[in-house]
C-alpha cells in the first residue's frame, strides 16, 4: 500500500512541478489527435453532407460501410496503415513509418468514418426538416450546404468532441506504427502501457491523471452541448 501512495504523491508532484519529460508527451499526444480530427473534419463533414443530401445507387451501403467502420479494431487500422506506409508499401516512398505523421494518418482513419456517419445523420434529418423550403425558394445547393452547418454547429461540435476522444485515448494503433520511440512517437497511451510494464508507476500514474482529466472535460462539454441541443428541440 506504502508503494503505490508514494507513487501517487510522486504522480502529482510530477503534474504539479511540471515536469518537462511528461509534458513533452502530453504536448505530442495532443498534437498529433487534434491535427489528425481536423484533417478529419475537413474531410469527413463534406462527404457527410454530401450523403445526406445526394441520392444514388450504392449510397445505403456506403453509408453502411462507414457505420461499421466506427466499430474498427485499432489494431487493425495500424496494421493497415503500417502495411501502407512501410518500405514496401504503396506510400513507402513518403518514408513516414515510425513518425508522428503516420500516427496522425493512423488517428485519422480511425476518426473518420466516427465524423462521416454522425454528420450524415445530423445532416439527413436538416435535409428533411428543409427540402420542400429550399426547393420551393430555389435556394442553391451552396447556400443550403452553409445552412445545414449553421444550423447544426452545436451539434458538430459534439461529434468533434467525440472524435478527439477517440483520438487520444488510442493506443494500438499509434503504437504500431509509431514505434513508441523516446521523444519522437512517445504519446500518453503508448508511455503509460510501457511505463506499467517496466513497473515505473509514477509516470504511468501522472499520465493517466492527465488523459483521465482530458476524458472527463470532454465528455462534460459534449453532454453540455447534448442539453443545450434537447433544450433548442423541445424549447
Amino acid at each position: 500500500m506504502e508503494v503505490f501512495l508514494e507513487a501517487f504523491v510522486t504522480a502529482f508532484t510530477l503534474i504539479f512541478n511540471l515536469d518537462a519529460a511528461l509534458f513533452e508527451i502530453v504536448g505530442l499526444s495532443l498534437k498529433i489527435s487534434v491535427t489528425s480530427l481536423i484533417v478529419a473534419s475537413i474531410i469527413g463533414f463534406p462527404i457527410g453532407v454530401f450523403l445526406a443530401i445526394t441520392r444514388f445507387s450504392g449510397r445505403s451501403i456506403l453509408i453502411s460501410i462507414f457505420n461499421s467502420l466506427m466499430g474498427m479494431p485499432p489494431v487493425v487500422v495500424g496494421l493497415i496503415v503500417y502495411l501502407l506506409v512501410s518500405r514496401s508499401g504503396p506510400l513507402g516512398w513518403l518514408e513516414i513509418l515510425y513518425t508522428p505523421y503516420a500516427m496522425i494518418l493512423a488517428q485519422l482513419f480511425l476518426i473518420l468514418p466516427i465524423i462521416i456517419s454522425l454528420s450524415t445523420q445530423i445532416f439527413e434529418e436538416l435535409h428533411k426538416e428543409y427540402k420542400d423550403f429550399f426547393i420551393i425558394f430555389s435556394v442553391p445547393p451552396k447556400k443550403s450546404v452553409t445552412t445545414y452547418i449553421s444550423d447544426s454547429k452545436d451539434s458538430l461540435i459534439t461529434i468533434f468532441l467525440a472524435g478527439f476522444g477517440r483520438a487520444v485515448s488510442e493506443v494500438g494503433a499509434v503504437i504500431i506504427v509509431g514505434g513508441n520511440i523516446d521523444h519522437v512517437t512517445r504519446v500518453m497511451t503508448t508511455t503509460i502501457a510501457l511505463e506499467t510494464s517496466k513497473g515505473d508507476l509514477p509516470l504511468a500514474l501522472a499520465l493517466g491523471i492527465i488523459l483521465l482529466s482530458i476524458s472527463l472535460i470532454i465528455n462534460v462539454i459534449a453532454n453540455r452541448m447534448k442539453i443545450k441541443i434537447n433544450k433548442e428541440i423541445n424549447g
